[in-house]
């Protein structure tokens, strides 16, 4: 089992602690290093290229964004992980630009968050399903207003439908429509645990990477409406 190394940056050490116990008690993750501010977090990266960054997002000196620009410059390949208080569009829309990997708020239920880490760690992007919804709904937006229903190929049929099965129909709908691991799984009578595997096979299936394809996979299938 591989360790994924975690940088932890929040400038709350109540909040840092906390998170840092808890983490740790997970077999496959090491906490490396915490730092209060963004500026700390990019001297932290210089040195340890950190698996994911658990990155707050309003701190003193550095905040989140600005730290997730110049972290991504400096390290590519290091996944972030916006973790905050923020359940807000405008800090969603701006940290996924900024290049975060993730978007989870502190309210998230804590095996969420540990969903949300070993995805970023193993290259996927992780959005919180509540607040994915908002990916939707914008995606629906902006499709509705410049392509047409036979442009977008809803009407038709996809030979990579043929891929997955019924029941991964079934998750992949629900999920791309912004509903939660518990609640997918309290609709389709199955664990949230069996709704998390559904997942992971449907995107290795389908070579999917984030929930903005997952999202466009499925409005280009006819899985969901843009209407």
């Amino acid at each position: 089992m591989q360790t994924i190394r975690l940088l932890l940056v929040d400038d709350h050490e109540i909040v840092r602690k906390g998170l840092k116990t808890f983490l740790e008690g997970q077999p496959d993750m090491q906490v490396i290093a915490e730092v209060g501010s963004g500026q700390e977090a990019i001297e932290v990266v210089k040195q340890e290229f950190p698996d994911v960054i658990l990155m707050d997002i309003s701190m003193p000196d550095m905040d989140g964004l600005e730290a997730t620009r110049q972290i991504k410059l400096i390290c590519p390949e290091c996944k972030v992980l916006a973790l905050t208080v923020h359940a807000d569009q405008q800090y969603f829309f701006n940290m996924l630009e900024a290049g975060a990997e993730g978007y989870v708020t502190k309210q998230a239920a804590s095996d969420e968050l540990i969903e949300a880490v070993r995805a970023a760690a193993d290259g996927y992007v992780y959005l919180q399903p509540p607040l994915a919804r908002w990916l939707l709904d914008d995606y629906k937006r902006l499709s509705s207003s410049t392509l047409s229903e036979d442009q977008l190929g809803v009407k038709g049929t996809s030979p990579e439908l043929n891929e997955i099965t019924e029941r991964e129909k079934q998750v992949l709908t629900l999920v791309a429509e912004g509903y939660t691991s518990k609640e997918v799984g309290r609709l389709l009578g199955i664990s949230p645990k069996t709704v998390s595997r559904h997942k992971e096979r449907i995107m290795r299936k389908l070579d999917i990477h984030s929930c903005v394809e997952l999202v466009k996979f499925a409005v280009r299938t006819g899985l969901i409406s843009v209407n």
